[in-house]
């Protein structure tokens, strides 16, 4: 008789089994900021007010360093997805939607979906691709690959009417705008968003689940509801201004085209309004990452929750007189990066890491085999012990148009760029974190040079 329930005992032992092995899933958030700096509260800035990304902070891994492979929206996002360098995965621009080069690439989104994860994205995970029609929206935002569902959002008739607000170009630049919005966090997409995913966590119970909250300020136009901009009342915000004798940045560094014309008419008005703007949409946006992390809190997830916050480039507030991101200065390459996860103790990591390395980081976190050829490694390391060393090297690449581009490498002390008209730039980090001299003609840093120089050949050529 004993003999007979054997086979009964061991298929209850195997579902038992099966069943516990589905619940010890983690939960993986993924929150993608557009446009954030990594001059927050919990970087050191005390001017701006992030107290929500602050106490992310206070319980996860804060890394120090880490820098994305493109500073442009599209190009990085493709690149971390995937977990391929821009080079791989052929976008360099805004406009190129990722699967017409690679059609069979696996995102991590997919790669979770494929391995039971029920994956739904809100706002700008990947680009929106706005203005197009709904089937090439689709085809933006990865459905049905990546996604089972994917949701955008726009502002409310209320949201759209201001107390203050004005173009500071005159027209020039239609996106360089500013509002104190009336209404309130939900007549705004990243109130809504948060709204979204606190349902959807909510709605999914133990169903193992990668939700995107993407959110889009303080990406222009600087628009947030009026009571973020009163956080930054006159005379609270230090302008920077470049220091004398600053180098002159090489033609296709930065100050180029339209931008460049319009930034250069900016007087110290126009400088103080779209640096406070900027200041209360990252709060107002940060608000929203508070209403999702007590979320986690009310039902007691974060034992089984993965977070991971991050932007997706820097963004430059008057640096080299430039009010955008897309040039190779540690200003646009360097981004937020914070994880928190069951187990991992809280800690501060100094060492150089990629965003490439984010995809292989989630592979080994959930136990789910990356996809082959990828670039990154995973982060896991440095999240059991902050203190180990990152990468020798990190590398970011932009394109200005066809023929022009620029390589950049960052190593622990140096940040070396070169540019495809012949001109270089040489910055020495333990001396010039904020990269104002180019050393790039001394004769006594020529060795430097060739050797940084010998490592972008070697990395392009891998």
């Amino acid at each position: 008789m004993i003999r007979g329930l054997l086979p009964f005992t061991v298929f209850l032992f195997l579902i038992q089994s099966a069943i516990f092995a589905e619940s010890q899933k983690p939960n993986i958030l993924l929150i993608v900021v557009d446009d954030l700096r990594d001059t927050l509260g919990c970087y050191g800035n005390s001017t701006v007010k992030t107290p929500n990304i602050d106490r992310l902070a206070e319980r996860g891994v804060l890394f120090e360093r880490a820098y994305v492979q493109y500073p442009v929206c599209n190009a990085s996002r493709s690149s971390f997805l995937t977990g391929l360098r821009p080079d791989q995965t052929q976008v360099t621009d805004n406009n190129t939607i990722l699967r017409d080069n690679l059609p069979d690439v696996v995102t991590w989104p997919q790669l979770l979906k494929d391995n039971g994860w029920h994956t739904a994205a809100y706002g700008k995970i990947f680009h929106l691709g706005g203005g197009r029609n709904e089937q090439a929206r689709a085809r933006f935002v990865d459905l049905p690959k990546s996604w089972d569902s994917a949701q955008d959002f726009q502002a409310t008739t209320v949201g759209r009417e201001k107390y203050e607000g004005r173009n500071v170009t005159d027209g020039e630049l239609k996106w360089c705008h500013w509002a104190s919005a009336k209404g309130n966090d939900e007549d705004q997409p990243d109130g809504q968003i948060a709204r979204e995913v606190i349902a959807k966590i909510d709605s999914l119970g133990d169903t193992p689940w990668l939700i995107g909250a993407g959110f889009m300020k303080p990406h222009d136009p600087f628009i947030a509801p009026k009571k973020y901009f009163d956080l930054y009342p006159p005379g609270s915000i230090t302008l920077y201004h470049d220091p004398q004798g600053i180098s002159p940045a090489p033609p296709l560094a930065v100050g180029f085209g339209a931008y460049g014309e319009a930034f250069g008419k900016f007087t110290d008005r126009e400088r103080l309004e779209i640096h406070r703007a900027y200041l209360a949409c990252t709060s107002f946006m940060d608000a929203q990452v508070g209403r999702v992390l007590d979320e986690l809190d009310r039902r007691q997830l974060w034992d089984n929750t993965v977070v991971i916050f991050i932007g997706d480039h820097g963004y430059h507030l008057g640096e080299r007189e430039w009010w955008n991101k897309n040039t190779l200065f540690d200003r646009s390459c360097r981004t937020p990066l914070i994880i928190a996860a069951p187990g991992i103790k809280p800690g501060i990591a100094n060492g150089l890491v990629e965003f490439v390395d984010l995809l292989p980081t989630v592979a080994d976190l959930t136990g789910v085999a990356p996809p082959s050829g990828i670039a990154g490694q995973s982060l896991r390391p440095l999240l059991e012990d902050p203190s180990k060393p990152g990468k020798s090297a990190v590398f970011t690449i932009v394109s200005r148009g066809p023929k022009n581009r620029g390589d950049s490498i960052r190593t622990d002390r140096w940040r070396f760029t070169e540019w495809s008209d012949g001109s270089r730039e040489l910055y020495d980090h333990s001396t010039d974190v904020d990269e104002n001299r180019n050393l790039a003609t001394d004769p006594e840093h020529q060795s430097v040079i060739h050797q940084l120089s010998q490592q972008l050949i070697e990395h392009k050529s891998q």
